[in-house]
This record gives structure tokens, C-alpha cells and sequence, in this order.
């Protein structure tokens, strides 16, 4: 009995010791000093949202009749602007932006509609990708024009196929067929080359939080450069991951890992670096294949793009194609939220002047090749990011993430075992590079993210069966902001 109630006494010191909390760290974060991109068009949206059960009570003639007229008179508007160089401040995009609110709408109303909307809008994004090589990307007019119009009008046409049946929803959508000299596979029917980006969104919650936790929101959480053999033609995603660090996939571990969309993006072929060597995206992308079987590259949480002893996955790509010479990421991303830097700093983050996922789309050395998404993960996408834009209100509100000082003690006892997990070349339960508090608030986050998921699912289905349509984007950000508190 004395040994087991010393054995007890052991244990209770042992819980007690590691119950202490270490002391925080107190560097110097590297934050931003713009304000974040905000929309602020609540009126819009209503009037979107009006327009589109308008276009639904017209007969169909005559709502086919408008469609027409007013896709012919846009279409005529771009088309006398295809050869001109277009400069940010100019009216151009702006008056091309409003047109496509307008139609958009009503093509959502229609019963029978054809693919306009989704030919357009890639014809639009094809020319803007072309004047923004003149442009100076880090200048706010270049910056805020780009987001509007590549990002603005991919919501316009998602919310156009989460009206649309499944025989009408399109999933791949081909934007530009970028010249390439170097080796080439395919991936869900789409042709991609060695050297290519594959940007994506993943389906857990912290993804949904990179993807909007940015000055400029965006729809992507991730990064994978593609590597591609010259005798298998077979194709290997090179990519960081929180889990383990940088890795090599296979075509059917990178479809495996849950993507809710992705995006294929190809460096220019008329870049001076490719023009004096083609091949130059193959060699970036064999230089990192390589370099990630060479030596274990942890992951690195503070996303500090400068220093490669530990990547983040924006990094990998970045960092290959830096070895020959080519930038990537025009202009830096910035996160200037105060809510959102205090969150992201319980995870690690020390950098707020970045590379992150979504605005690698904005840069004018790469090309967008082809997007796919279907439509029960894009609806999903638009619901996850809908719970993180009012979890991001609350964050901005004050409101810190929490964990259960209680379970402290279990949470290190579990981090010494990953550790010894990652010193066999494993994978540990809590990641290498994260604290055991960092775990706990992480589980905080996860649980406040599933909480008010939840309530806003209650909240869709209640619309839904009422109004038979499935809500805007805009109705789902105020379903989740409802759902914050019980």
C-alpha cells in the first residue's frame, strides 16, 4: 500500500511540474503597415440577391432574352478593349466588373443556361493576367484591382453554379494553354507540366483560416510544386505539411489528401529566364524533388519565407524557383488584422509580411492554366470560409484562443513521444515545431470552428427548405455571425 501511494505522490509531482507554464517568448513580430483590402458593399449583395429572384419570376423568354443582350453588350465591351493595354487606374475593369454583377444573377435564374458566364470571366482574367505585367504590382491601385476582378468575379461565377444542377455545375475550367517545353502528365484530365504550381484548398479548419486570414481573402490554402520524370513522365507533388515537414506525394496521395478545389499555374514562356532556357521550370522543380530526399526540411510555422533551414509550403515553390534565378510572389502578402495576427501567433506565425497561398494567382510572371472544383466541395469551401470570416470578426473583436491549463501535463507527456516519433523518421501527433500549448489552442480553434459550422449547417437547411435555393455567400457569412454564440 505505501508503495502505490508513493508511486501516487510521484505521479501527483511529476503532474505538478509539468502544469508550470514555460515563459512566453517575447520577440519582435514583423507585421505589416496597410490596412486590409475590405469590400464594403452590403448593399450590393442585397441588390444580387433581389435581382436573381427577380430574373426567377420572369418567364423564361423573356429572362433568356435579357441574358442575351446584356452578355452581347458586355462581350462588345471587352472585345473593343482586347488589344489595348489596360492600366489599373483606368475605368475599364471597373465598368467590366459591374456589367458581370449585374448578368450574373439573372444567368443564376436561368433554367437553361449555357457557359457564358464561366467563358467570360476566363477570357477576363486571361487579359487582366497580360496587363498586369506592365503594372507595378506592389502599387495599392494594381494590388486592390487584381483581388476585385480575379477574385470577385470567381465569386460571382460560384455563386452562378451553386444554383446550377449537377449536369449544368462545370468542374474544370481551362483558362490558358501556357506554352511548355518541359515534361508533362495529367491530373484529374488536366494537363500539367513539370515546374507548375498546383495552389489548392484543403478541407480542415486551420485551411479555411489561411485562406481568409489574409489582407486580400482568398480561396486557397496551399502550395505544391510539380515535379514530373523525363523517362516515367510520372508526375511527384513536392509540398510542405504542418504534419511532417516538406514531403514528396504521388499523383494518388495529392488526390488523396482532401482537396475541396485547385488551381494549376505555369510560369510564362516569354519570361527572359525561359527564353533563354526552357527547361528552367523542370530544373526547379527537380532541384527541390531533390533537395527534400536530401535532408529533412521541417515546417516552418513562423513562415519566414527568408530562412530554408524549415519551409512553409509557399516557400518550397518560391525558394526552387529563387536557385535559377525567378521571383515568385510579386508583391509580398501582408496579414494586418490585429485579430488575426494574435491568433496566428498562438500557432507560430512571427511573420505577417509573407507569401501566402491565394495571392500567388495575382502575380503576372504565372499564368492560370485550368481550375477544378465540384459542386458538394465547393459549396463546402463557401461555408467553411464563411465560419472563419465571423471567427475572424470575433478575433478582430478582442477575443483570444484559449486551452485547458488542466491537460498541460498530458499534452507534454504526448509532445516527448511525437519527438521521439519524429527522431524514427515518423510522424508525431503534435507536429515538430509546435508547442504543446500551441496543440491545445489549436484544439480550441478546431472546436469553436465545428461549433459554429454546425449551427450555420441548422441555419442553411431552415433556408433552403424555405426559399428552395441554396443561400449566397453573403447569407452564409450572417448564418455563421448568428451562429457565433448559442
Amino acid at each position: 500500500m505505501k508503495k502505490i501511494l508513493k508511486v501516487l505522490l510521484v505521479l501527483a509531482g511529476v503532474y505538478c511540474l509539468l502544469l508550470i507554464p514555460l515563459p512566453q517568448k517575447d520577440g519582435a513580430l514583423q507585421k505589416p503597415s496597410q490596412a486590409p483590402f475590405v469590400w464594403d458593399q452590403d448593399a450590393l449583395w442585397e441588390q444580387l440577391e433581389a435581382s436573381f429572384l427577380s430574373g426567377k419570376a420572369m418567364p423564361a423568354a423573356t429572362l433568356d432574352s435579357l441574358v442575351n443582350h446584356m452578355a452581347m453588350e458586355t462581350d462588345s465591351l471587352l472585345l473593343a478593349h482586347a488589344d489595348k493595354r489596360i492600366s489599373p487606374e483606368d475605368g475599364f475593369y471597373p465598368r467590366i466588373e459591374t456589367r458581370f454583377f449585374q448578368i450574373a444573377p439573372l444567368i443564376a435564374a436561368q433554367h437553361n443556361r449555357s457557359d457564358w458566364h464561366i467563358r467570360f470571366y476566363n477570357s477576363v482574367r486571361k487579359k487582366l493576367k497580360e496587363d498586369a505585367m506592365y503594372w507595378d504590382m506592389n502599387s495599392d491601385a494594381a494590388r486592390n484591382m487584381s483581388y476585385r476582378v480575379l477574385y470577385g468575379m470567381r465569386a460571382a461565377v460560384e455563386e452562378v453554379l451553386l444554383q446550377s444542377t449537377h449536369e449544368q455545375f462545370v468542374s474544370t475550367m481551362y483558362v490558358s494553354d501556357e506554352a511548355s517545353a518541359t515534361p508533362a502528365a495529367k491530373i484529374m484530365g488536366i494537363p500539367i507540366h513539370s515546374g507548375d504550381m498546383l495552389v489548392s484548398r484543403g478541407g480542415a479548419e486551420v485551411s479555411a483560416f489561411i485562406s481568409r486570414g489574409n489582407d486580400f481573402p482568398g480561396n486557397f490554402s496551399h502550395v505544391a510544386l510539380v515535379y514530373i520524370s523525363e523517362d516515367t513522365n510520372e508526375p511527384y507533388f513536392v509540398e510542405a505539411h504542418i504534419e511532417k515537414g516538406v514531403a514528396i506525394a504521388s499523383r494518388e496521395a495529392y488526390l488523396k489528401d482532401k482537396k475541396l478545389r485547385f488551381m494549376v499555374m505555369r510560369p510564362r514562356a516569354h519570361l527572359q529566364a525561359l527564353k533563354a532556357d526552357p527547361m528552367l521550370p523542370h530544373k526547379a522543380a527537380l532541384y527541390m524533388y531533390e533537395e527534400a530526399q536530401e535532408r529533412h526540411i521541417p515546417y516552418d510555422f513562423k513562415m519566414d519565407y527568408y530562412d530554408p533551414s524549415a519551409m512553409f509550403c509557399s516557400e518550397v515553390g518560391s525558394y526552387a524557383y529563387k536557385q535559377f534565378g525567378v521571383g515568385l510572389w510579386e508583391f509580398t502578402s501582408t496579414i494586418s488584422s490585429p485579430g488575426i495576427i494574435d491568433w496566428l501567433h498562438n500557432f507560430g506565425v512571427e511573420h505577417f509580411v509573407t507569401q501566402m497561398p491565394s495571392d500567388l494567382e495575382y502575380d503576372p510572371s504565372l499564368s492560370v492554366v485550368a481550375e477544378w472544383r465540384d459542386k458538394e466541395t465547393l459549396f463546402q469551401d463557401h461555408l467553411d470560409n464563411a465560419v472563419m470570416d465571423a471567427l475572424i470578426g470575433r478575433a478582430n473583436a478582442g477575443e483570444k484562443l484559449t486551452y485547458n491549463r488542466w491537460l498541460l501535463p498530458v499534452a507534454r507527456v504526448i509532445k516527448a513521444y511525437s519527438f521521439l516519433l519524429t527522431s524514427l523518421g515518423k510522424e508525431g501527433i503534435i507536429p515538430e515545431g509546435m508547442s504543446p500549448v500551441t496543440a491545445l489552442k489549436n484544439n480550441d480553434f478546431v472546436e469553436r470552428f465545428q461549433q459554429v459550422k454546425a449551427r450555420t449547417e441548422l441555419k442553411i437547411a431552415a433556408f433552403e427548405n424555405e426559399q428552395s435555393y441554396v443561400p449566397p455567400y453573403w447569407q452564409l457569412v450572417r448564418f455563421a455571425e448568428e451562429s457565433l454564440d448559442p
